[in-house]
């Protein structure tokens, strides 16, 4: 008696990408409230040229962020199986996080 092929069980990928999509959306939230912080503190002691152009990079960097964000939000919706991140996005995600960090230090010094 020879044994057939056995059928692999589908993947059930359970609520791993609602989840997903909820850290995204919370990161998303932690940081708008830390760019707003972040534009209150460059522009709390008065307009300086050196704090508009710390906060105007802050919001361009803040906006890219969102937008890679969206993305993947997006692409966890769209399909019942979430499709890998790209090494392009995820190094994309981490430059712009590292740089908003370097942003606020700048801020904050």
């Amino acid at each position: 008696m020879s044994a057939g092929p056995v059928a692999q069980p589908v993947r059930d990928p359970g609520l791993q990408p609602e989840r997903t999509r909820l850290a995204w959306r919370r990161t998303t939230l932690s940081g708008t409230v830390a760019a707003v912080l972040a534009m209150r503190t460059a522009l709390h002691g008065g307009v300086s040229v050196a704090g508009g152009i710390v906060c105007a990079l802050c919001c361009g960097l803040w906006l890219g962020f969102l937008a890679l964000a969206h993305r993947r939000i997006s692409a966890l919706t769209a399909s019942g199986e979430p499709s890998a991140f790209a090494p392009r996005q995820a190094t994309a995600t981490v430059l712009v996080t590292v740089a908003l960090a370097v942003c606020g230090v700048a801020l904050v010094l």
